[in-house]
Order: C-alpha cells, then sequence, then structure tokens
C-alpha cells in the first residue's frame, strides 16, 4: 500500500481500471463484471478506479454494486469530473465514444465549479455510496483554462471540505501533467500511457516533478492499449492500430523476456510499478481470468538481467528499473 501525496488515502499497488465493465469497445455481462471486481479483491486489489465516460455511468454503477459486497473502510475508490451525462433521445450506440451502451446520454464538458459537484454527486448516486476517495479532473486538455481557473479550485474546496480526501487530475500526456503537479496542490495524477515500455516521455517533466513536489502517479496504460500484452500483427498502440516499427519493437522486447523466463506483460507492469513516483499502477479487466492473470504477472520478479539485455540492445533508454 501507498498514500497518496500528503493526503492519507491509501492506494494497493496494484488497481482495478473499471472502463472496460463499461462495456469498452465490447459488451461485458452483468456477472462477468461483477466476478472481475471480485476476482480484483480475491487478489488483494483495493484501489478501484471509474468514471462517467465509462459506457455513460454503466461503470459507475456496476462498481458500486460489486464493492457493496465489501466494507467501506476497506478499499479506496476514484472517479473523474469534467464531463457531465445529460439525458439523451437521440438513439443509437456509443460506439463512437468507444463503449458497447445504448446512448441513452451525452456527455457536455464542464469543468466549472458548479459542473464539478453536480457531476460529483451524479457519480455518488450511480455508485450507490455516499462518498469518493479521490476525484480527478478527467482529460482537461481542450479545456485548460477552464480546468485551472475553475475546476481545480473546485476540488480543493471538496478536499478542505473533506468531502473527499485526495484530488488531482487523469490524462493521457504528461505535460499538462506536469503542469498541475507543478503549479497546483494536487495529491495525485493519473497518467495513461505515458510511461511505458515504449513510450517514456513521462520521464522528461512530469515523474521527476512528481519526486520533487511529494505527488504521486498513478499509471494507468501499462500495455498502451494491447500491444504489450499481445504484441501481433493488428494489435493496437494507444487506441489505434500499431505502426509497423512500433510492432517491431514489441516483438522484439517479447522475445527478450520470453528468454529470461517471463511474459511481456510482466515486464510491462514491473517497468511501470519502478519508478520512485509511481504509487499504483492501474490495469483494466473485463473478466475473473484477466484479473486473475494481471495478479500473477504483476507479483512475477523480473530479472535484472533483462532491463540489462533491453537497454545493450537499444530497446530501453532509461536506466531505469535497475
Amino acid at each position: 500500500m501507498s498514500t497518496l501525496g500528503g493526503s492519507g488515502v491509501e492506494v494497493s499497488d496494484l488497481a482495478f481500471g473499471a472502463a472496460v465493465i463499461g462495456n469498452l469497445y465490447t459488451e461485458v455481462g452483468e456477472e462477468q463484471a461483477h466476478e472481475a471486481v471480485t476476482a480484483a479483491w480475491q487478489r488483494g486489489i483495493r484501489y478501484f478506479d471509474t468514471a462517467p465516460h465509462y459506457g455513460l455511468g454503466l461503470s459507475e454503477r456496476r462498481l458500486g454494486a460489486a464493492l457493496r459486497e465489501h466494507p467501506r473502510a476497506a478499499y479506496t475508490l476514484s472517479t473523474k469530473v469534467g464531463r457531465r451525462l445529460h439525458p439523451s433521445d437521440a438513439g443509437g450506440d456509443d460506439l463512437g465514444n468507444g463503449f458497447a451502451v445504448p446512448a441513452t446520454h451525452r456527455r457536455v464538458w464542464d469543468f466549472t465549479a458548479d459542473g464539478v459537484r453536480r457531476t460529483l454527486e451524479a457519480s455518488l448516486e450511480r455508485l450507490g455510496l455516499d462518498r469518493v476517495d479521490v476525484v480527478y479532473l478527467h482529460d482537461p486538455d481542450d479545456h485548460a483554462e477552464q480546468a485551472f481557473r475553475e475546476g481545480y479550485p473546485a476540488l480543493e474546496k471538496l478536499r478542505a471540505e473533506g468531502v473527499v480526501g485526495a484530488i488531482g487530475a487523469g490524462m493521457n500526456q504528461a505535460e499538462m501533467l506536469t503542469r498541475f503537479v507543478r503549479d497546483t496542490d494536487v495529491d495525485v495524477v493519473l497518467c495513461a500511457g505515458r510511461y511505458t515500455l515504449l513510450d517514456q516521455s513521462a520521464l522528461t517533466g512530469l515523474l521527476p516533478a512528481a519526486v520533487e513536489r511529494g505527488v504521486s502517479v498513478v499509471i494507468g496504460g501499462a500495455f498502451n492499449s494491447g500491444l504489450l500484452a499481445d504484441p501481433r500483427p493488428g494489435a493496437t498502440y494507444n487506441y489505434a492500430q500499431a505502426p509497423g516499427e512500433v510492432l517491431d519493437r514489441a516483438l522484439r522486447m517479447k522475445e527478450v523476456a520470453e528468454r529470461h523466463g517471463i511474459t511481456l506483460r510482466a515486464a510491462a507492469l514491473a517497468f511501470c510499478a519502478a519508478h520512485p513516483a509511481v504509487a499504483s499502477v492501474l490495469v483494466g479487466a473485463r473478466s475473473a481470468a484477466e484479473v486473475h492473470d494481471c495478479a500473477d504477472q504483476f507479483a512475477t520478479p523480473v530479472p535484472t538481467a533483462f532491463w540489462q539485455e533491453l537497454r545493450d540492445t537499444g530497446l530501453l533508454a532509461t536506466e531505469e528499473p535497475s
């Protein structure tokens, strides 16, 4: 367990990302989603992350229902603000936004103080809970001014009131997260896909700044949306088909991993977890079997010789892990 910044909120080293049980890309049945959360609990995972965006609230509803079987003080839960859900009668599905659910709502970007509170209240209703532990500003890439001027102060006020224990921002980029770390009093940032075996752009500014400022980092996207879990032609990298040169690099890494008696999945997770700024590694799983596999891989020791061979062959430029 690690503590997020100076907040006192604790998270497990491995976390459950609930986007997939919100029907990310394909449908997941109610029972299967429940079994995935149950398996996470069985494997000692005590940090769970969700958002209204994930399945237009489906992820929050499913996660809340599954977690109600466990003592509220025994786990940490985060959700996100910045997208309010408005009822819609447009019909059709939400696959254009990545989720296999009916388009019963539309997302409205809103990082105002009022929007933050209203979004959090709606999340609590869907979760069936009276509080969450962590709230992130969700993907404020194109709304930086409003996020810093209105959204962040609203989170700071919620934290001061004791409504939430820790606050931060979650994004698929490192640059703006670095600004949050340097210019605000966030406890944690969630960085997806920018500190992996294939992309270390978070090393340029974000991770050193987090260490300097005492801000925790949660790493998502350890597999870069699929490629590092199963490198093969047609695999996805950053939510699109992997370019040939990136696929080739992943395949070479897989060969090195197998020579050292481990899987590339184990190496990908270990790489994310090794940096001193990282408090938790967030992994999505759509079934109990995927949860158990992730937990097994996360627990696998990765030989020092593996990292050295990656560096010697030019497949890894950083000196970490050692």
